[in-house]
């Protein structure tokens, strides 16, 4: 079997969410025009469209098609995105770029910032809504919907967000701050991965098998994410490395230092791998994902 292009692949799913969000995404127009050109702004400011990526990878690993999954996978980069503006608003991470570009407040404003992200949230919903329109069982959509809300709510990305600000300037363990990122990070990457399987008709261990690939995947990405914030490159991650520390925000390499930092994304990346030994080639995707951590520079 010739090596699987990760790169490619990569690409040609990032211009098929690209285009799928520029369909579904309403343009600026009537009187509130200035929070959809706010929300615009963000979404499609680049990135990396991991969410949605993983779960049309999901889906066809399931031996769906990925059309119907497409609304989907586009709601989660809504939710996403709008994570990312009030992360980076005054009262959160107080960032000035994101992607490379001014974050979102610099450009429309406080207040035009708050409502661009909450329009985000709250029009993915809608978008989820739309697969009971493409051949999707209106069972299944409640369940995506019940899975996205809990992976995006307190019991996921905002309750990880919340622990994330108590522990800044704080010592904490390293228990802490694995369950803060299994809770802001993960939650949302394993989501996208089970709500795929669901959508392409995965049975209950496929599903079992991609929560599990999803929690380790979520976890080296996040520590991987730490280290780059030690070592990236600015022209390449789009905003200045060191933020972090700057905040006394407590990180993997923080905890362990850099080296085992390097250990423990390796073992994470390793259990990915092995959730996904019962699929087959269909599942390259997902094992080439998790083996770029190990290699990211951004």
């Amino acid at each position: 079997m010739s090596e699987f292009d990760l790169k490619s692949y990569l690409s040609r799913r990032r211009q098929l969410v690209e285009e799928s969000l520029e369909k579904i995404f309403p343009t600026a127009c009537g009187l509130e025009k200035r929070v959809v050109e706010a929300a615009r702004y963000s979404l499609f400011a680049g990135g990396k469209r991991l969410r949605p990526i993983l779960c049309l990878a999901a889906a066809e690993v399931a031996g769906g098609d990925i059309e119907p999954v497409l609304p989907a996978a586009c709601a989660l980069e809504m939710i996403h995105t709008y994570s990312l503006i009030h992360d980076d608003l005054p009262a959160m991470d107080n960032d000035d770029y994101r992607r490379g570009v001014l974050t979102n407040h610099k450009v429309y404003g406080e207040a035009v910032a708050i409502l661009a992200g909450d329009a985000l949230l709250t029009e993915a919903f809608e978008y989820f809504a739309l697969c009971a329109a493409k051949s999707i069982s209106p069972g299944k959509v409640l369940e995506v919907i019940r899975i996205a809300v809990k992976a995006a709510g307190y019991r996921g990305m905002i309750g990880g967000q919340v622990i994330d600000l108590e522990c800044e300037n704080q010592k904490v363990s390293l228990a802490t701050v694995e369950y803060m990122h299994i809770h802001k990070t993960g939650a949302l990457l394993s989501a996208s991965l089970e709500i795929g399987a669901i959508l392409g008709g995965a049975d209950e261990a496929r599903i079992r098998a991609m929560k599990t690939y999803g929690h380790h995947l979520g976890l080296a990405f996040q520590i991987t994410d730490d280290l780059l914030d030690v070592e990236g490159d600015p022209e390449l991650m789009g905003k200045t490395p060191g933020s972090d520390a700057a905040k006394n925000k407590m990180t993997y390499p923080a905890l362990l230092g850099v080296t085992q930092s390097r250990v423990a994304a390796k073992e994470h990346v390793d259990s990915a791998l092995e959730a996904l030994s019962g699929f087959g080639e269909a599942a390259e995707p997902l094992r080439a994902i998790a083996r770029y951590l190990l290699v990211r520079r951004a």
